[in-house]
């Protein structure tokens, strides 16, 4: 049997793809404007086409072309959230004009052009559930996705709830409900990544070096504690957060950075990839902050995984693509 297609729109480094990957499905293409993470995408998905392009350069015909003249089944994708999220200090005031007026945020009506070209049977999109704080706000996604023909549902998931070791509450739009078994275990800070001490055989798990002085203000830090702040719409938020090892991780953004819990150092790229479950073998590419920034705007690994299980089973009744 021919395995279930894939296409990931604002692919980024691959989370959302990746746990459609464990399921079994093909992935036929990827597309993301940024540099380091399309590089990253291509490198972990060798067998993808991979677009390192402006979405709004694309056609359905494009993709179809690309991928062998049919439709996918599935088309999954996070257009940008910061438009939306309360983290982005300079986020617009009039939640409508976040949609239409943001640049960013006509990223959305982008992604919901392309289903409604490309006309899949099941569509996923993720975002922050700020995309619908307000009633106009959701009821003008609710009028663009009927245009284009279909009726969204707007799942919101928990990737706590299904193993992964840092919070994160996301809405998952889609023309299904999306409905995985929840795990019954946490997993800690600790569990995830106290085995990669000493570690240097795997990828992304240098040591940054700190002076003296900074490794003395981090030394200074309990559980919790940290050590600036940066401005977001609704106020200050910590960064360089002193992890607790026996709870999860707070949730990780594209800008997080923290605190080993048990050493006086910054996390290493691969600790941070832990936290949102990525496997050792997904390897990151382009300066540390941009490593970072892919961890941190990524759809956690469990939680794709979980979602593509879910659609699988339930929604195309198959138990058997998995690998």
């Amino acid at each position: 049997m021919a395995p279930l297609t894939v296409v990931d729109l604002f692919c980024g480094t691959g989370g959302f793809s990746l746990g459609f990957r464990q399921q079994g499905f093909k992935i036929l293409l990827g597309i993301d404007i940024n540099h380091s993470a399309a590089r990253s995408y291509a490198l972990n998905f060798p067998s993808t086409i991979t677009i390192e392009d402006d979405i709004r350069n694309i056609t359905s015909r494009d993709i179809i072309d690309l991928i062998g003249g049919k439709p996918p089944d599935i088309v999954i994708g996070s257009p940008p959230c910061e438009p939306f999220t309360a983290a982005n200090p300079f986020r617009l005031n009039n939640a409508i004009d976040r949609l239409y007026l943001d640049e960013r945020g006509t990223l959305t009506l982008e992604y919901i052009r392309l289903i409604g070209e490309l006309r899949p049977k099941v569509f996923v999109m993720e975002n922050v559930p700020a995309i619908v704080e307000t009633r106009e706000l959701k009821e003008a996604l609710i009028t663009e996705f009927m245009k284009n023909g279909y009726k969204p549902i707007f799942n919101f998931l928990h990737a706590e709830d299904y193993g992964n070791p840092s919070k994160r509450t996301r809405v998952f739009i889609s023309n299904i409900a999306i409905c995985p078994a929840k795990d019954k275990k946490k997993v800690t800070v600790a569990e995830a990544i106290n085995d990669l001490e000493e570690r240097f055989d795997i990828p992304n798990n240098e040591i940054t070096e700190l002076s003296e002085k900074k490794m003395k203000e981090i030394s200074k830090l309990s559980y919790g504690d940290y050590l600036t702040m940066f401005r977001s719409y609704r106020g200050d938020v910590p960064v360089y957060i002193r992890l607790d090892p026996y709870d999860l991780a707070p949730t990780i953004l594209g800008n997080s950075r923290f605190i080993h819990p048990f050493h006086d150092r910054y996390l290493t790229v691969r600790e941070q990839a832990r936290l949102m479950s990525y496997p050792d073998d997904h390897v990151f590419i382009g300066s540390k902050d941009e490593q970072y920034n892919q961890i941190g705007e990524s759809v956690p690994v469990v939680l794709s995984n979980a979602i593509a299980s879910y659609i699988k089973v339930k929604i195309f009744g198959d138990n058997d693509r998995s690998t």
